[in-house]
């Protein structure tokens, strides 16, 4: 099997879908790997280091042509799907219920694509999960952002001139990135309060050395795989009321809140952010996904009521050198899993497989996808 890894061309990304050490792996297990010419350069490795580690450096068209295997972090544009050879596969992030022209792209071009944003969530995929360890990373670099952009320090500091109080961070969503958040902004010594619709995140906050924020639930609530599926408008306003005290005596507040498929819920409104102290930061880690901040700007820095919005659609890619690394061991675990250098097993049943394959040979077959053609 032929391993192809293309440049990513999605503005503001660095990622690459293989690192050096990856291709390595794959080599001694009997997989040729190319690799586009440059396809490191925005993680800081080199032509040179692919070569050294065993990949042979081609052209995009070559790559494409060539591959039976395509591997991207961000999944190929409709033109470049149609340069795969027919039976090809392609392993990426897809996000197919809301991508339709891409899905209908890989149904033209005969092609099997998997879905890195697609698996499971059990424990025999937990080396797989990409979007937790991308999710780590952009928890601990938003608090940086943040930290950056304050006027102030967040630990306290006893000076002779007297004590300075440590900054407040509130941070919406004990998922991945709000709990590595969490970890990141104690340890530069900030008081640190955590909001979630799901009750069972309290144990996990409070052990991290963060305060809970409670807000009761209702039937609207529904969670699926550990991700929040639906939440109501009514529940959310009761969230933003029993929060709002909290915003506005925050130095610093974090959104991490997405619902796959759905547009991003909005948590703090236009009047939240007024309540805030003159200097504040708001990092709005949604923002690719319409938002949780009311005034975030995608991939804008802004200024509104005094407050600093940071609104960065790519945080894993400010860190490309972890994050192509951890993304790499990914999805070769991904890649182990469903395939050997003779060819895919095609384990149509297997609960992996069966969750994460979007297209067949030129056919749909993931609900999301059937219940958005019928929809």
């Amino acid at each position: 099997m032929i391993i192809g890894v293309p440049k990513e061309l999605k503005s503001r990304e660095n990622r690459v879908a293989l690192t050096p050490d990856t291709v390595k792996d794959l080599i001694k297990k009997g997989f040729t790997v190319h690799v586009e010419n440059e396809a490191g350069i925005g993680s800081f490795i080199t032509n040179e280091a692919y070569q050294a580690a065993g990949a042979t450096i081609k052209t995009k068209d070559e790559i494409y042509r060539e591959s039976d295997t395509i591997l991207k972090v961000n999944a190929p544009q409709p033109d470049e799907i149609r340069m795969m050879k027919r039976g090809a596969c392609l392993l990426s992030f897809m996000w197919a219920a809301t991508n339709p022209s891409l899905v209908e792209a890989c149904v033209d071009a005969g092609i099997s694509a998997f879905s890195m944003d697609a698996i499971p969530r059990i424990s025999r995929a937990q080396k797989m999960d990409a979007l937790s360890s991308q999710a780590n990373l952009a928890g601990y670099k938003a608090v940086l952002m943040a930290a950056d952009k304050i006027g102030k320090i967040l630990p306290m500091m006893t000076t002779a001139a007297g004590t300075i109080r440590p900054a407040k961070v509130v941070i919406f969503g004990a998922g991945v990135a709000g709990l590595q958040a969490l970890a990141t902004a104690k340890r530069l010594g900030a008081v640190v309060e955590v909001t979630d619709i799901r009750p069972e995140t309290k144990e996990q906050v409070e052990s991290l050395g963060g305060k809970f924020i409670t807000v009761e639930g209702d039937d609207s609530i529904i969670i699926e795989g550990g991700y929040v599926k639906n939440v109501s408008e009514d529940f959310l306003k009761k969230q933003q009321e029993t929060v709002a005290r909290h915003v506005k005596e925050a130095d610093i507040v974090i959104t991490t809140a997405l619902i796959p498929g759905k547009k991003a819920p909005l948590l703090v409104t236009e009047d939240m952010v007024k309540s805030m102290r003159f200097g504040s930061v708001i990092v709005d880690m949604a923002v690719e996904q319409g938002g949780n901040v009311a005034g975030s700007e995608l991939n804008s820095t802004v200024v509104k009521h005094g407050i600093t919005i940071i609104g960065e659609s790519n945080i894993p890619s400010l860190l490309p050198m972890n994050a192509s690394d951890l993304y790499a061991k990914n999805i070769v675990a991904f890649l182990l899993h469903l395939a050997t250098p003779e060819g895919f097993k095609w384990e149509m049943e297997e609960e992996i497989t069966k969750g994460s394959l979007i297209t067949h040979q030129g056919n749909p077959v993931h609900p999301s996808v059937l219940r958005t053609q019928h929809a």
